[in-house]
């Protein structure tokens, strides 16, 4: 059963409307409801497009959030062969919010690393909806320590509301835990690529996306704090979440723009949860072509380049 945003109510009245025809003549073969059908189908299409093509802030981080977009295990499974899953920090255990390991991506071996958020209630709680504790980043230090040992280019998929603020992980060091992953992206002599497949959401993800180039998928949001948390703390109260996201640039356009990101990559109309397959298709030719850029390219220039276009983050100002 499709899940519909809020704003895409008229949208669900008419699809339900052309699913019921096409039940009804499944039901009864003498039926001849197919151009009905049709015209509704167009109708849909027709909504669907005046809808996305003007969207706000406040309705991408909606999208970004949609339950049923493509998750990090999706593109994994996809896009990557011989998938080898490491597990643990080897200090506490393993968290089921960062999944992490070995693979091939175009016959070529790398380490893959990203925020899995589950796709059903049972799902999502083991791991607790893509939000990391502190071990979650020392695997995934762990990974990129492998990766620069071995010369293995890096990619991370980023889908994360934030960093798991629990008492348990904040006494096990979640923010040391968080700026040492940061610091690592710094430090490794690999290509090292992003994605913000869905929300990118503070600290949580700019411990994975301290990269080379980051690219973000059409609908994502990449912000500092969410609109609500943004909201509660500016006025108060959590409902000004629209005027919020409208003051945090957080889309991929202005993100674009301000330089935080290198490439946005389109979304199927009516976002990537429509077409899953299109999306991560479209997901792995940019990863591929981003890793071309690189080809090459020595440890030191690397390292370099990454703290260089990072030092250089905001000199365009908030005007761009």
């Amino acid at each position: 059963m499709t899940h519909y945003l809020d704003f895409e109510k008229p949208l669900a009245e008419i699809e339900g409307k052309a699913e019921e025809l096409r039940a009804m003549a499944r039901s009864n073969e003498e039926m001849d409801i197919e151009a009905e059908a049709r015209a509704l189908d167009q109708k849909a299409t027709n909504l669907l497009k005046d809808l996305y093509s003007k969207l706000t802030p406040w309705r991408k981080c909606q999208i970004a959030r949609h339950p049923e977009r493509p998750h990090c295990r999706d593109y994994i499974e996809a896009l990557f062969t011989e998938y080898t899953p490491l597990a643990g920090d080897r200090a506490f255990g393993d968290d089921h919010a960062v999944l992490g390991g070995l693979a091939r991506f175009n016959d070529r071996p790398v380490v893959v690393i990203g925020h899995e958020k589950g796709h059903d209630t049972s799902s999502r709680l083991t791991h607790n909806f893509g939000m990391a504790r502190p071990e979650g980043y020392r695997k995934a230090i762990r990974l990129m320590d492998i990766a620069h040992r071995f010369g293995l280019p890096v990619i991370t998929l980023v889908d994360t509301p934030g960093a798991y603020p629990g008492k348990g992980a904040e006494e096990r060091g979640q923010s040391e835990a968080i700026a040492r992953s940061t610091e690592k992206c710094l430090q490794i002599g690999v290509p090292l690529v992003s994605v913000i497949i869905g929300e990118g959401g503070s600290g949580g993800a700019v411990a994975f996306a301290t990269a080379n180039r980051i690219a973000m998928l059409e609908y994502s949001v990449y912000s500092v704090i969410s609109p609500e948390g943004c909201a509660s703390i500016l006025w108060k109260n959590a409902e000004k979440m629209r005027e919020a996201a409208e003051a945090l640039r957080l889309t991929a356009q202005d993100l674009k723009k301000l330089g935080v990101c290198d490439r946005i990559i389109p979304e199927p109309l009516g976002g990537a949860h429509r077409d899953k397959a299109a999306t991560i298709e479209a997901v792995g030719e940019a990863i591929s072509a981003m890793l071309g850029e690189f080809d090459g390219s020595a440890p030191d220039a690397l390292v370099e380049a990454r703290r260089k276009k990072f030092l250089n983050l905001g000199s365009k100002g908030l005007a761009a």
